[in-house]
């Protein structure tokens, strides 16, 4: 008998375990028995040829209509010059099956026959067509497939992902040897957890989802196997939280009438109830003597930057000191200035003027000149500055603190796990408190299962006073005067005093065409060739259509200085239009700008784009933002912009965002360049699955973190945390 670890070579034949390993990466019992059939093609059904997608390996059910073997080539030549053009249907559509030299083809899949058909779908001449397909004919040929019988035809037939090497039939008969093999495998999942939630043991589960009888079947299998798969993730993450919770931190309580009281008197405006209630929240944290783990999520402009120095206030109240660790060196220069002028005298303390009790705010990013570098490094580790603001350069070994008490993350999905922990390590014997932001806001299931062991906290409402922003798409080869109509509205915005950013995807022209000039995020190849670039419009605009107005550049390969004097010109006023990459993406906030022009928007994000339109509208005037793309009328790429500009809502955006990308890209599991061990579960569509296992995992783990209890489980949770899936676990 096989267990689930047993290599596959006794079991299917060294010949399929090999060809297995080769083209599906499979290399035990369990690697087969885990790959679940995609779909199950039912007797009297076939196969709906509409759905076909270009350039997907499929497997279809379909009838034979007709075949035909044309020959061509010279007349008397020795060699077979014959093409066999045989056609299926599936009572509506028809699929072109194609065969070279391969003549007796022909009367193999004669008229009536009807089977399993199995390649890469393609076009010839305007008709979609399977190139040498494997094939697997069903007894008898019908004219009606009603006609097939139970002894012809199971009733079920699963359809696997297959590739062009091992069709799906191969693997199916594969996995029933596998299974006549298997000896009863050990059960992750606890008896008590099955029977509450209703589940059939592992064992029947994966006879039922590999050989079902009827429909509940394999529904069933399904949904024991999807609880899994999901409970497996959870209990990880519940292990984490208890390991955190079990850590000794000092509990920052802060003290009446300081820093913290006073910022909120100078306050010029005032918080919203979301702000108040999520400080509630890391304030409680705070005081607690384990170490806050909170992740803190909130619309473009909600106010989060406010939140967190208020925290950082307390933090500086109870003796100890913050870091806010940033992604860019733009983004950490608006922070700087963003929090000094927040906080006024108080951030000039022992300096004349500033205020008695006061502390300091330090810059240290990697480009700074050596006396700026030294004196933060000196504030510090004196414990001088109370807030040290910096880029990955707060990672070096160098960089030291008197007394860390808190770590603030901005955009946390720009940094690995290792960097943050270099950061938290820096805090001595006991970790600090840790708070980390992202504007990219998260769907409920994904926060839980991509960050489950963090605390969520979520901020959707806006400021008072903030203006709403209006998004269009400019179709720039449909429609060229829409174009030239968006460069005049750049000239009336600077005519009203305001200003105006324009988005480029890359630098210059020597740029890699699919990577972001900055390094900040991925831009989605579209397959067109020329791009636009920050220098070539800067230098077309100031002398084209833009004439007369100030014109200036901003990219990553601009020392800080001349980034810093940039953004600090358009924030005085003194720039009329900025032309950029991503680098404004996040953090830059200058009230006066009203319009965004995005050139090739097809080639962003949908977070991306939402992140960077929420750079205009942020004072009283409304806000505009063109999407200026190449693509055509119902392309995706269109329609995904027209989706974008329907809706500022970044909630909405943010399942549009995952719903388009595959499961693997939401779990991270892509970075690591493998898939993702989620087979029939989707963070996106099983709320109610993950809340369920999440509760279980819980219940499970608070009073046995270590599964001692639990011998079958804590096996799997090893073999999850050696797996590519662990690195999607890591994110948080």
């Amino acid at each position: 008998m096989a267990t689930l670890d047993s290599p596959l070579g006794p079991v299917v034949g060294d010949r399929a375990a090999k060809l297995l390993a080769k083209s599906l990466d499979m290399s035990t019992v369990g690697d087969l028995l885990r790959h679940y059939p995609r779909r199950y093609a039912e007797r009297g059904q076939l196969t709906d040829l509409s759905s076909l997608e270009l350039d997907e390996h499929v497997t279809v059910m379909a009838r034979v209509v007709s075949a035909k073997t044309i020959k061509y080539g010279k007349p008397g030549s020795r060699r077979d010059q014959s093409r066999t053009e045989v056609v299926v249907t599936d009572g509506k559509g028809e699929l072109l099956l194609t065969f070279f030299r391969m003549p007796y083809k022909h009367r193999q899949l004669s008229k009536g026959r009807v089977g399993l058909f199995s390649g890469k779908v393609g076009v010839f001449r305007n008709r979609r067509q399977l190139i040498h397909p494997d094939c697997k004919l069903f007894s008898g040929s019908v004219e009606d497939v009603d006609a097939l019988s139970e002894f012809t035809v199971p009733a079920l037939i699963p359809v696997y992902p297959a590739t062009s090497a091992v069709s799906s039939w191969k693997i199916a008969s594969c996995v029933e040897m596998a299974l006549a093999a298997l000896d009863k495998p050990e059960d992750p999942i606890p008896a008590p957890v099955r029977t509450q939630h209703h589940l059939i043991d592992l064992g029947s589960a994966l006879r039922l989802v590999h050989v079902p009888e009827e429909d509940d079947d394999w529904r069933t299998a399904q949904r024991r196997l999807r609880f899994e798969e999901a409970f497996t993730v959870q209990v990880v993450l519940a292990q984490r939280r208890v390991a955190t919770a079990s850590l000794p931190a000092v509990a920052r309580k802060g003290r009446a009438d300081g820093l913290l009281d006073r910022f909120d008197d100078q306050l010029p405006f005032q918080l919203t109830a979301g702000q108040v209630g999520v400080s509630e929240e890391i304030l409680a944290d705070l005081a607690r003597s384990s170490p806050m783990h909170r992740l803190l999520q909130g619309e473009v402009g909600s106010g989060k930057t406010v939140v967190a120095l208020r925290a950082m206030m307390r933090v500086i109240d109870s003796g100890a000191q913050a870091v806010l660790l940033a992604p860019t060196e733009v983004l950490a220069q608006q922070h700087y200035r963003s929090i000094t002028a927040l906080l006024g005298p108080m951030a000039e303390g022992g300096m004349l003027g500033g205020a008695e009790d006061g502390t300091r705010v330090a810059l240290l990013t990697g480009s700074l000149g050596a006396p700026a570098r030294r004196q933060a490094l000196l504030e510090a580790a004196s414990g001088g500055a109370g807030i040290t603001v910096g880029t990955h350069a707060l990672l070096e070994e160098r960089v030291q603190f008197a007394d860390l008490g808190l770590v603030v993350v901005d955009e946390q999905h720009r940094f690995g796990v290792e960097q943050r922990a270099a950061l938290t390590a820096k805090s001595g014997e006991a970790p600090p408190h840790v708070l980390v932001m992202t504007a990219t806001p998260i769907p409920r299931t994904v926060a839980m299962t991509v960050f489950g062991d963090l605390d969520v906290s979520t901020l959707r409402e806006l400021p008072g006073g903030r203006s709403p922003i209006q998004s269009s798409v400019v179709p720039a080869v449909e429609r060229p005067s829409w174009l030239e109509r968006a460069w005049e509205r750049v000239r009336e915005e600077a005519g009203r005093g305001h200003q105006t950013y324009v988005v480029c995807p890359r630098i210059g022209l020597d740029d890699d065409e699919s990577t972001d000039p900055d390094g900040l995020e991925p831009v989605p190849d579209t397959g067109r060739g020329q791009t636009h670039t920050v220098v070539e419009m800067a230098e077309q605009l100031a002398t084209g259509p833009l004439r007369g107005l100030r014109v200036a550049m901003l990219h990553g390969r601009m020392s800080a200085e001349a980034k810093d004097a940039t953004m600090r010109g358009f924030a005085a006023g003194e720039i009329d239009v900025l032309v950029s990459t991503t680098v404004i993406e996040v953090g830059v906030d200058v009230a006066n700008a009203t319009l965004m022009v995005i050139l090739d928007a097809e080639r962003f994000g949908v977070s991306q784009l939402h992140q960077l339109r929420g750079r205009v509208g942020r004072g009283k005037a409304a806000g505009l933002c063109l999407l200026v793309s190449d693509s055509s009328t119902g392309s995706p790429q269109r329609e995904r912009l027209e989706a974008i500009a329907a809706t500022t809502d970044g909630f909405v955006l943010s399942r549009l965002d995952l719903e388009q990308r595959r499961e693997g890209d939401v779990l991270g599991a892509l970075q690591s360049g493998r898939k993702s061990s989620l087979r029939l579960l989707s963070v996106l569509r099983h709320e109610s699955v993950i809340v369920d296992a999440r509760d279980a995992a819980e219940r499970l783990v608070a009073p046995d973190p270590e599964l001692s209890r639990h011998p079958e489980l804590a096996r799997a949770v090893a073999a999850l945390l050696q797996s590519d899936q662990a690195g999607y676990l890591d994110k948080a």
